[in-house]
């Protein structure tokens, strides 16, 4: 029991370190945020990581599933700050007007992690994304952008939590971050979608520690 405390407390500091994402989201209050249970098929049927015991000291059946619960999601940085939401902004290249498929996020040298457990299904470089890793989460599509470097292989299973790749500055870019990109059956969605069922799955994983001791 006293390894469960620790834990949440452990939990506790880690969403906390994640409360400036969600006080300053500028499309929050713009994009209507699905429930757990109207999310796509994908999301639920992904396989979850094995929390059965810490320190090799058995946890409760309850306690267990909740823990597992909250380690199957992760936030891509440890830090996130929002330079550009989704949606319609003005290119800083052209100055015209036109629809940002992704959340852009400040960063220098972060390492950024796999929000679920997936699959690598392709890492390389162009002109448009510099580097870039795209991760495969059920009919979910996750890339990201204008990296430094890739830390995983096409074809490599990822743990959520896992570091995949460091940002950078390549590509088509004003300065260094990290460009987000969702896609749900092949079509841009906006990223906020599933940061707020991070987030959401993490608060009731808590919520239900708590209330089990």
């Amino acid at each position: 029991m006293k390894y469960v405390i620790v834990l949440i407390i452990l939990l506790n500091i880690c969403v906390l370190s994640h409360a400036q994402f969600n006080t300053i989201t500028p499309s929050s209050s713009i994009y209507k945020i699905r429930e757990k249970k109207d999310l796509p098929m994908s999301i639920s049927e992904i396989e979850q990581p094995d929390s059965t015991a810490i320190n090799g000291e058995p946890l409760s059946e309850n306690s267990s599933k909740w823990i597992q619960q909250y380690l199957s999601v992760s936030y891509p940085l440890d830090r996130m700050v929002v330079n550009s939401p989704y949606g319609m902004r003005r290119d800083p290249f052209t100055g015209k007007r036109k629809q940002h498929n992704g959340m852009d996020f400040h960063a220098r040298g972060d390492e950024v992690y796999a929000m679920m457990q997936g699959n690598v299904v392709k890492v390389g470089q162009d002109k448009q994304s510099g580097i870039f890793v795209i991760l495969q989460h059920g009919n979910y599509t996750v890339s990201y952008c204008h990296l430094s470097s890739v830390l995983v292989k096409t074809g490599s299973k990822v743990k959520a939590g896992e570091a995949v790749a460091i940002t950078g500055n390549s590509g088509k870019s004003t300065g260094e971050h990290l460009h987000l990109g969702v896609k749900c059956d092949g079509k841009y969605i906006n990223p906020d979608i599933l940061l707020q069922y991070i987030k959401n799955t993490r608060k009731e994983s808590q919520v239900n520690l708590l209330s089990g001791l």
